[in-house]
C-alpha cells in the first residue's frame, strides 16, 4: 500500500515529456525501471528537510511579525529552501547514474574483443551472423553478454540485425564501440566478408588498450609525484605553517608586553593577530580536501583520460591528507613545545 502511493507520488513530479528519456537514461545504468517510489520517497525527505529548516531558519525569526509579513516570508522562503534541496538531490542522483552508466561502459569495451574473437570463431566453423552472436554469450562477458542478449531478442523477433546493433552503438557513449559496430555493420550490409573484418577490429582493439596501458604506465612517476605532494608535503607544509604561526603570535606579543610603549605609538601594531589559531585549521582542512579532490582528478585524467575514473582515489586522497596533517601537527608541536621566545 505504501509503495503504490509513493510510486504514484512519485510518477505525478515526472512530466510526461521526460519519462522515455528517463527510463532511457536508467537503461543505460542497468536499471530497468523508473523508480518512481525513490522520487516519492525523496518528496517527502526534502518536505521534512524544509521543514525543519524553516522552522529553524525562518519561523523562529518572523514569529514575531504581523501576520502577512510572516506568510510572505514563509511562502517565499520554503519556495528557494524546497527547490535547492530538490536540485541537490537530483544532482546527487545524476552524479551516480552518471558514474554507473560510465563503470558500464568501459566493462563493455574491456571485454568486448574477447566476445567479438568468439563471434569471429563461430562464424569460422560455419554458423550465421546471428547465431554465432547468441552462441558467443558466456557469463564472463558479463554486462555486454546482457547487452547482446536483448539484441539477438531483437533479431529473432523479426528486426533487422543491423538496426538492432545500431541501437546498441547508440545506446553508451563509447567512441569505441559505436565505430568497431559501425565496421561490422557497414560489411554486413556490403555482404562482403565479415570474418576478416572482426579479426582486423579485435586487432585494433588489442593494440590500441596495450597502447593506453603503455601511457598509462609511463605516467606513473608523475602520478607518484602528485600523490606524495598530496599525501605528505602538504599536509607537513599546513602544520609547519601552524607552528611558525604559533611561534609569531608568541614573539608578537612579548614585543608588545616588553616595549613599554602605547600600541598606538608603534608604526606596527604587535597587539593584534588578525590570524587566529582555530581558524587557520580550518583554513588548512578545507584547503587540503580542495587539492586532494582536484589531484585525483589530475591524476585520473593522466592515468585514464577521464575525470570519471578518478574518484575513487577522492576518498584515499582525502583521508590520508588529513589525518597526516594531524599527524604532523602533534609531532611538530610536541618538537617546537620547548621553543621559548
Amino acid at each position: 500500500m505504501i509503495k503504490e502511493y509513493l510510486h504514484t507520488i512519485g510518477k505525478s513530479f515526472v512530466p510526461r515529456i521526460v519519462r522515455p528519456y528517463l527510463r532511457n537514461y536508467l537503461d543505460k545504468a542497468g536499471i530497468d525501471k523508473v523508480p518512481y517510489n525513490y522520487f516519492g520517497t525523496m518528496f517527502f525527505i526534502t518536505v521534512a528537510i524544509t521543514l525543519f529548516i524553516y522552522i529553524k531558519g525562518v519561523f523562529l525569526r518572523f514569529a514575531g511579525e504581523p501576520w502577512y509579513i510572516l506568510l510572505f516570508a514563509t511562502f517565499i522562503t520554503w519556495f528557494i529552501i524546497h527547490i535547492l534541496i530538490n536540485v541537490l538531490f537530483i544532482a546527487i542522483m545524476y552524479f551516480w547514474l552518471n558514474i554507473r552508466i560510465y563503470k558500464r561502459t568501459k566493462l563493455i569495451e574491456d571485454k568486448l574483443p574477447d566476445y567479438l574473437t568468439v563471434v569471429s570463431t563461430n562464424l569460422k566453423g560455419g554458423m550465421s551472423f546471428d547465431k554465432s552472436l547468441w552462441s558467443a554469450i558466456r557469463p564472463e562477458f558479463g554486462i555486454l553478454a546482457k547487452e547482446v542478449i536483448i539484441v539477438s531478442k531483437k533479431v529473432a523477433t523479426g528486426n533487422d540485425t543491423v538496426e538492432a546493433l545500431q541501437e546498441f552503438g547508440k545506446k553508451y557513449n563509447s567512441p569505441t564501440l559505436r565505430r568497431a559496430l559501425d565496421l561490422i555493420m557497414d560489411e554486413i550490409r556490403a555482404g562482403g566478408q565479415v570474418v576478416k573484418v572482426l579479426d582486423d577490429v579485435i586487432s585494433q582493439l588489442r593494440k590500441t588498450k596495450e597502447l593506453k596501458a603503455e601511457m598509462a604506465s609511463a605516467t606513473v612517476t608523475y602520478m607518484i609525484f602528485l600523490g606524495a605532494i598530496v599525501i605528505v608535503i602538504a599536509p607537513a607544509l599546513f602544520a609547519l605553517s601552524f607552528q611558525l604561526l604559533q611561534i609569531i603570535t608568541q614573539f608578537t606579543a612579548k614585543l608588545a608586553s616588553s616595549s613599554g610603549m602605547q600600541a598606538s605609538t608603534l608604526p606596527v601594531n604587535f597587539s593584534e593577530i588578525s590570524i587566529k589559531a582555530d581558524d587557520y585549521k580550518i583554513f588548512s582542512v578545507l584547503s587540503l580536501s580542495v587539492i586532494a579532490i582536484t589531484t585525483s582528478m589530475i591524476i585520473s585524467i593522466i592515468e585514464k583520460g577521464d575525470v570519471r575514473a578518478g574518484l575513487k582515489y577522492i576518498p584515499m586522497f582525502l583521508f590520508s591528507s588529513i589525518f597526516l596533517y594531524f599527524v604532523f601537527m602533534i609531532s611538530l608541536g610536541m618538537l617546537f613545545a620547548g621553543v621559548q621566545i
